[in-house]
């Protein structure tokens, strides 16, 4: 694919996003009946949308209830090889505060699974040394816990990359490899290596959990292993309206588990180091690191790679910071880098025609997926929220026609129906909301779901503004810089 081509597909994106809020307008105005429907046929999609995310939520939730419960060191040692497998655990610090990823050190020694049999890398960044310090400080205090505690340190000036996560990662386990396989001699086909955030606190049974999963799967040198991405660590010290978006993404990110049709590696997760030895790691030239990995996993398999659930959660930070105003633009940011995801879909569409050999139902699905979560991300709003009014506002002698003027009551009726879904998820994310003695008051959690009022304005300003913001540039060509999320001890 040549750049003239490369560039037309980063503009697609964009110009579709763009031309579907629009539409709202000038369909409004000239076609408005068509446009009254198409907001209709939207609003019954987007019920379909809550009754599948409220079902494989409650499944999820029921999931991990019984994994939790589940004595899975028990369960495996049912393999005879256990004892074979090693874990690599990168911790990807950048200028984080040291308690930041001691805390999440901490949270691995408590591992059921054998701590010899993990190995932790600090993956540190040259540009950050003050995480190169502390992190050798956590070695004297942590190392001897487990089977070996390295830190690698990725240089700051390597031509042709992007200074940010995948970057770090590809260096990191690189490093492992070439030390833990090539120079100890462990052996690579009994190796997994964990992505795993400073601040990811992953579940006391992960690691046996894991391990189970990866002896029990003959295809284990094709999958990813996910667990479900909860943002509980700071939950009660964030702002109503950031909270209430980190809500909706815990149960999100929960209910994907159920859906393996759309369930894609996230942030934190684990996959087998011989695959990503032979797929080339991580690539450094990039910003959105956990899709990518996926989809060049997915097309040099032949479309046999997978993301298979692990029924418990990881815990990570809300973005936040010293004030209020200072966390609504962490929060933004954040968001904004997430949908930088849309720049994927140009490398997506090159692998999907350059890969005969993959299934075309399976290609097909994998990309429609794709384009319908990112191109929607932005527009989902504008239509659910303010798409009758801006209708009957360019469009007066509409509003006096019967369509339109029972389009807000059908609109409306029709939408009423999420409310029953978000009164069911709000109920199985307060049951999993960790609630601390003496950190919360409980008469904060007993009005939080009032919080939900705030809905429509934090959807606007930390969902639909800052996606919108990310397919705006791509759109234009002002790439995006990594920007680190600040955590805030």
């Amino acid at each position: 694919m040549d750049g003239k081509q490369k560039r037309w597909l980063e503009i697609l994106p964009g110009f579709l996003s763009w031309n579907l809020i629009l539409f709202l307008v000038w369909g409004g105005f000239f076609f408005p009946v068509f446009t009254a429907y198409f907001i209709l046929a939207f609003d019954v999609y987007w019920v379909y949308k809550g009754l599948a995310m409220t079902l494989a939520a409650i499944l999820s939730h029921i999931r991990i209830l019984a994994s939790e419960r589940l004595d899975w060191m028990q369960e495996v040692r049912g393999f005879g090889d256990y004892k074979k497998v090693r874990h690599v655990v990168m911790v990807l610090v950048a200028n984080e505060a040291r308690e930041t990823y001691e805390r999440t050190v901490a949270a691995l020694a408590l591992q059921t699974f054998p701590l010899k049999q993990l190995a932790v890398v600090m993956a540190t960044e040259e540009r950050f040394p003050q995480g190169q310090e502390e992190a050798e400080k956590l070695k004297q205090k942590w190392g001897d816990k487990f089977g070996e505690f390295l830190i690698t340190v990725h240089p700051a000036n390597i031509s042709g990359e992007i200074k940010g996560k995948s970057a770090n990662e590809a260096w990191a386990s690189r490093e492992a490899k070439r030390i833990l396989v090539d120079e100890k001699g462990e052996d690579l086909d009994l190796m997994t290596i964990t992505s795993n955030d400073a601040d990811a606190i992953l579940h006391p049974q992960y690691f046996a959990y894991l391990t189970f999963k990866f002896l029990d799967d003959p295809n284990r040198y094709e999958k990813f292993w996910q667990p479900a991405i909860v943002y509980y660590n700071n939950i009660w010290k964030i702002p109503a309206p950031t909270r209430v978006m980190n809500t909706f993404s815990n149960m999100w990110q929960t209910g994907l588990l159920m859906r393996k049709d759309r369930l894609i590696n996230f942030s934190n997760y684990s996959t087998s180091l011989k695959l990503m030895d032979e797929v080339g790691y991580w690539d450094a030239d990039v910003i959105p690191e956990d899709y990518r990995i996926f989809f060049k996993s997915f097309f040099k398999t032949g479309g046999r790679a997978e993301v298979e659930p692990i029924f418990l959660p990881s815990s990570a930070d809300a973005a936040q910071s010293t004030t209020t105003w200072k966390t609504f633009v962490n929060e933004y940011e954040q968001k904004k880098r997430w949908a930088w995801g849309v720049s994927d879909i140009p490398y997506v569409v090159e692998m999907f025609l350059k890969q005969p050999q993959v299934s075309s139902f399976n290609k097909v699905v994998r990309i429609s997926r794709l384009m319908e979560d990112h191109i929607l991300w932005p527009v989902n709003w504008f239509i659910i929220t303010i798409g009758v009014s801006v209708v009957t506002l360019v469009n007066p002698a509409f509003k006096r026609t019967s369509l339109g003027f029972m389009l807000p009551r059908i609109s409306s009726g029709i939408l009423t129906i999420t409310v029953l879904f978000l009164m069911v998820l709000l109920i199985i994310e307060l049951r999993q909301r960790p609630t601390k003695a003496n950190e919360v008051a409980k008469w904060r959690v007993w009005i939080s779901p009032l919080e939900f009022l705030l809905m429509p304005i934090a959807g606007f300003f930390f969902s639909a503004l800052p996606s919108l913001d990310a397919h705006t540039r791509l759109m234009l060509g002002r790439y995006l810089e990594y920007r680190v999320t600040e955590k805030v001890k």
